[in-house]
């Protein structure tokens, strides 16, 4: 079996609650009727935190990564996989994969909302996008993506569980997936994503955390 496709550093477990959580409680704050007391005690901590934590991370905002590996910049997360499980910005989903076939389910909560009750479509550009890399590289061959095509066909809703597909295929250096979303039993977007199949020897170094070997 091909080696899964890795690059960057694993997430700390803190990084993964607080962003499950960031999510939740935006999704609550968007959702309120009025001024909350709650939001501005929320708010003082958030602000808090943030002069606490600037203190805690490297000055400089490059990732540490090639030419900057050993220099002062960020440590590099690892965005192969599951990015929305640490950065709130991204979808959560779940994913199976079974060779060139995978499969899953997604639910966009309040924050992805464009439209009334409906996922904005440049959300679910950016979840294909994720989920056909996720897939690329737990068979072992990913690389950068060169075409990412939506046809939406109804919309999506926000709050309810959606089932997805991929079909994968490579031809030379050129990876072709082809990808749907169903609610239910009706399709609400498909994707055709291009990526070309790169070598992971030439991957350029990752700078590890600091104080790890």
């Amino acid at each position: 079996m091909t080696e899964p496709w890795t690059f960057g550093v694993e997430p700390l477990g803190q990084t993964a609650d607080a962003a499950a959580l960031l999510r939740r409680v935006t999704g609550l704050i968007l959702a309120l009727e009025g001024e909350d007391d709650e939001v501005a005690r929320l708010i003082a901590d958030l602000e808090r935190a943030e002069r606490v934590l600037a203190t805690h991370v490297p000055p400089e905002p490059q990732p540490r990564v090639g030419p900057a590996a050993d220099g002062d910049g960020r440590l590099y997360v690892d965005h192969a996989r599951d990015i929305g499980a640490f950065n709130p910005a991204f979808p959560e989903y779940e994913l199976q994969v079974d060779g060139a076939l995978a499969s899953g389910t997604v639910t966009f909560p309040l924050v992805y909302e464009g439209p009334p009750g409906i996922v904005h479509g440049g959300f679910l550009a950016v979840f294909f996008d994720c989920v056909v890399q996720h897939h690329n590289c737990d068979v072992g061959v990913a690389g950068k993506t060169t075409s990412l095509a939506l046809r939406f066909k109804r919309p999506a809703p926000i709050g309810v569980p959606l089932s997805f597909t991929i079909d994968r295929r490579v031809d030379g250096d050129r990876i072709r997936s082809t990808a749907a979303m169903r609610d239910g039993d009706r399709v609400v977007c498909e994707a055709d994503v291009d990526a070309i199949a790169g070598d992971r020897t030439n991957l350029p170094a990752v700078s590890p955390r600091a104080g790890t070997p």
